[in-house]
């Protein structure tokens, strides 16, 4: 039984989307003002990858 890859469809990598993802939950910040801070810092990661 192969396992299920949920990131299979993103071109950013699992990991960067798993720290976008634990901001968002962790810090009262909506999913735009995470994606501008994944942008300042030079990682780009789409606010839709992060709500799915």
């Amino acid at each position: 039984m192969t396992k299920c890859n949920p990131f299979r469809y993103f071109e950013t990598s699992s990991e960067i989307i798993r720290l976008a993802v634990m901001m968002y939950f962790r810090f009262p910040l909506s999913l735009r003002n995470v994606e501008d801070l994944r942008h300042e810092r030079g990682i780009d990661v789409n606010h839709e990858a992060i709500r799915f």
